[in-house]
């Protein structure tokens, strides 16, 4: 059942929202070789109970950490650990938080110093499809179409579209109806209604669709070993259209990036 949240309760999910924004922007800066993943980890953990609120993973389904991150070959779901990362990695950086009792979601994909063209490339095509699904979020319109688009953008373009692994509608907990697949049919699923909330998070392959979930029961990788990104953002439907709850807006202000991309879907512009 899809729960419809009131004016009020967006703008409580905004302000949760934002604070991974923020987590992710402040990481955005520590972000290069030779820093490991548990490091970002205990950052991200003193910064978002900084702001007030709780790590929305950790202990969420007794996950054992603040954040998920997946480098390279690692699609999501990953541990951090004590290995460095490396000139040339990517790494996927999944972050939670809670606050007034509603959850935020959100996730970028980082190029650790200098990456390769080809690399860089699927980090652009992610993202970007991301938006391609984002503007297909309305009244009127139905999992199937949102599904639909970023398949069909990611695939044009020689990508694998993952299928075992959704986004979802978000709220009080972190995963509510609907599912979200990154793949779909036009005019198929459950139609999107006024004040509905999801995180719509696109992981996309450089390779092959198909993944290999590890002995540990969290770990995801590509069966062809070759790298994944996961750009995820939290988007209300407000006056029938999407509304972006979450920024990279933060994370773009760290690493010098001027970028417009989100501004269609904002009612009112963002003051960082």
């Amino acid at each position: 059942m899809i729960i419809v949240k009131t004016r009020e309760e967006i703008e409580l999910m905004r302000e949760s929202a934002l604070i991974v924004s923020k987590t992710l922007g402040m990481l955005a800066k520590e972000v290069k070789p030779g820093v490991t993943t548990l490091q970002l980890d205990k950052l991200a953990e003193d910064f978002i109970r900084e702001q007030g609120a709780i790590p929305g993973f950790l202990g969420l389904y007794n996950f054992p950490n603040t954040l998920c991150m997946s480098p390279n070959s690692q699609v999501v779901h990953g541990f951090p650990t004590n290995e460095p990362l490396q000139e040339g990695d990517i790494i996927s950086i999944d972050c939670g938080a809670i606050k007034n009792n509603f959850y935020g979601d959100h996730a970028y994909t980082f190029a650790v110093g200098e990456i390769d063209p080809e690399t860089q490339t699927l980090l652009e095509v992610t993202k970007q499809s991301l938006y391609e699904g984002i503007r297909e979020f309305k009244v009127g319109n139905r999992v199937g179409d949102v599904g639909y688009a970023i398949q069909k953008y990611c695939e044009d373009r020689g990508y694998g579209v993952v299928r075992e692994l959704v986004g979802h509608g978000i709220g009080r907990k972190m995963h509510e109806d609907p599912e979200m697949p990154n793949y779909g049919k036009r005019g198929r699923g459950k139609k999107f209604v006024e004040g509905q909330v999801v995180a719509i998070e696109p992981m996309i392959n450089m390779g092959t669709h198909r993944i290999k979930q590890h002995r540990d029961g969290w770990t995801i990788t590509t069966l062809d070993n070759k790298p994944s990104a996961h750009f995820e953002h939290d988007v209300a439907i407000v006056d029938g259209k999407p509304e972006l709850l979450s920024t990279f807006g933060y994370i773009y202000e760290a690493l010098g990036i001027v970028s417009n991309e989100e501004d269609e879907f904002r009612q009112k512009a963002l003051v960082l």
